[in-house]
């Protein structure tokens, strides 16, 4: 599976394209897009937003959308455009939510998005309070502070270990959404239980509700580990859909006596048994088990896969 639909609405607002020559809109109602065509390349890029960033109109957003900015895949890197965004704070004083990496894979597969280190961003915008990455090759936060930052997500088909290192390392203490799409091996996803140990322990980020570990080729050993993390009596939500959780993983979760302080437990795509769904659901917590897979056979061997890869 890919990404195949833009945005058409982002923190509630609808999300329409910004042209030069585009009317201002109640930035209460929609979000600006911004991006150019595979041909166009991230000199365009710039010029557009530089168009709208001398726009009176700029002071008030709240929040933007970043699209494709030229050849992505393995291309134009976003590097130029975190710069141009970086250096436009005195203009974007309002800024409090970013989408950055709406791309779909008409554009460049997920997995090919090549990112750069976003972390200028977060240094320029201290009034940020949600920020969602989509593209994992070339990612770094660098070591991310920030006062606001309330929910952080990263889509990727493959998330590399050192960015959860930088995440594990940063201090965000009023972050109380966090969502890791990890990915697999073949397209970056390099992390394992042990990576993730900083999170789990649970004194990182204080106010942590959600935690999503999803899109994961290793949702078993994820599962297994935090059934007995002392970060878990924290959650209200625990995300480990889009990967290949099974009757491994959903055994560890059942037998967890902290699992039943949630309020939910979502593994939509997965690979559970019906009798290791009822026994979850016994749990007397809300529990999505919704979209369950079937394992593919191939010469003889039965392999899992997650949601979204390249």
């Amino acid at each position: 599976m890919t990404v195949r639909e833009n945005l058409t609405t982002f923190m509630g607002r609808e999300v329409i394209d910004w042209e030069e020559d585009a009317k201002p809109r109640d930035p209460k109602k929609f979000v600006y897009r911004f991006r150019v065509s595979y041909d166009d390349g991230e000199e365009k890029m710039t010029e557009l937003l530089a168009s709208f960033i001398q726009n009176p109109a700029a002071a008030k957003v709240e929040a933007m959308v970043i699209g494709a900015w030229g050849e992505v895949a393995s291309g134009d890197s976003s590097q130029p455009i975190v710069e141009a965004l970086a250096a436009a704070r005195d203009r974007l004083t309002n800024l409090k939510y970013l989408f950055f990496g709406d791309i779909i894979a008409e554009e460049s597969e997920i997995s090919w998005i090549n990112q750069t280190d976003l972390s200028p961003l977060l240094e320029a915008y201290p009034k940020l309070e949600h920020l969602t990455i989509r593209g994992g090759m070339g990612l770094s936060l660098g070591t991310p502070r920030h006062e606001k930052l309330r929910e952080l997500t990263i889509q990727s088909g493959g998330l590399p270990a050192s960015v959860i290192h930088e995440i594990a390392s940063g201090e965000l203490p009023a972050l109380n959404h966090l969502e890791l799409w990890l990915g697999e091996p073949n397209y970056g996803g390099d992390a394992t239980v042990d990576d993730l140990a900083q999170i789990f322990k649970g004194d990182r980020f204080p106010k942590l509700k959600y935690l999503g570990l999803r899109n994961s080729e290793i949702a078993d050993d994820i599962a297994a580990a935090i059934s007995l993390a002392p970060i878990l009596p924290r959650l209200e939500v625990l995300d480990l859909s889009l990967g290949t959780l099974g009757d491994e993983g959903a055994k560890a979760l059942a037998a967890s006596a902290a699992i039943k302080k949630l309020k939910l437990l979502d593994i939509h795509h997965h690979f559970v048994s019906p009798e290791g769904v009822k026994a979850l659901e016994g749990l007397g917590i809300e529990v999505d088990a919704e979209d369950k897979q079937e394992e593919h056979e191939w010469r003889g061997e039965r392999s899992r896969f997650i949601s979204i890869a390249e």
